[in-house]
């Protein structure tokens, strides 16, 4: 890459903006005002930050800016360029710095999969899928490694790796186009790559339980719950181990879920599972409430809020 090129990702939107139409990069489509919209078509505006938090990623931004133009060419670089951009909300301007690096790694499984990730919170979820299939076929046979968190837990461990992530986006990706049976096979890929962490065991066990239950899988769904225990060693994944410890039947919805005491992202993590407990047991009326609720937060691009408002488009269709 010509350096020249550096900061061709911040330039790219105001280009696009100029012209006045939708740009394409890397064959993925990019909108000249960078809008997200929901799975309804309304527009979803970014909930403020912090103005603590927001210095810190700007600070970890002009990091990553720093590194990329040392070496823009560095995949390493570009991958956490892109991150840093995400963290602020700004995801089609990360899909963008994702889309340039395919264009000097075209086998880069890592991008494919920061990629897929960026393009589900877009709600591009064909997109998505098509990148993430492509990140498992070029990760396939390479040795599983840690991937790194650009936003660490309380304990600075990262909880997934390359594997268990690609799998897991993958197979979010799907189970949100409502498409079960790749989602579950997804899934179960998955669970092969998830010991490497409880939290990411909670994880995946979490999603694969409601595909199976979703599917009528109810005992495949019963043996997936049954190494969850509540004296796990969870850092960050502590909604997932709580939903998981209901549908055991030792907690109960109304112990888990106050939507007005909860932050924005646990309370559409915790919404979307008891709404699903209730839809298990026949009551879609209150599963209804409680998506419509999420939807009413700011953290959508919570995978919780996306699969309520998955949810929420598929009754209204």
């Amino acid at each position: 890459m010509d350096r020249s090129r550096i900061g061709s990702t911040f330039a790219f939107a105001l280009m696009s903006m100029a012209l006045g139409c939708a740009a394409v990069t890397n064959q993925i489509s990019i909108p000249a005002t960078g809008e997200v919209r929901s799975l309804m078509g309304e527009p979803l505006k970014a909930a403020p930050l912090r103005p603590d938090k927001e210095k810190e990623l700007k600070e970890k931004l002009e990091e990553a800016r720093g590194r990329y133009a040392e070496d823009p060419e560095d995949l390493d670089n570009i991958i956490w360029l892109g991150r840093r951009i995400a963290y602020l909300g700004r995801y089609w301007d990360a899909i963008a710095v994702y889309s340039d690096g395919l264009k000097l790694h075209p086998d880069s499984a890592k991008l494919y999969r920061h990629r897929g990730h960026r393009l589900i919170s877009v709600r591009r979820l064909d997109e998505a899928v098509r990148d993430l299939e492509r990140a498992a076929s070029l990760i396939e046979g390479v040795e599983d490694e840690v991937e790194p968190d650009g936003l660490p837990n309380a304990l600075n461990i990262p909880t997934g790796t390359n594997h268990s992530n690609i799998w897991y986006h993958l197979g979010l990706a799907y189970y949100l186009q409502g498409d079960l049976k790749n989602a579950y096979r997804c899934y179960k890929e998955c669970m092969k790559f998830s010991d490497y962490s409880e939290d990411m065991f909670c994880a995946t066990s979490h999603w694969l339980y409601m595909t199976c239950r979703r599917m009528g899988r109810d005992e495949e769904a019963a043996k997936v719950l049954e190494p969850i225990h509540e004296k796990m060693n969870i850092i960050e994944n502590s909604q997932y181990h709580k939903l998981l410890l209901m549908y055991r039947g030792e907690a109960t919805p109304e112990s888990l879920w106050d939507a007005d005491g909860l932050a924005p992202l646990d309370s559409a993590t915790l919404g979307y599972g008891i709404g699903n407990y209730h839809l298990y047991r026949g009551d879609s009326a209150k599963a209804r409430s409680i998506f419509d609720r999420i939807l009413t937060g700011e953290s959508w691009a919570a995978f919780g809020y996306i699969a309520a408002e998955a949810e929420v488009h598929r009754w209204e269709e």
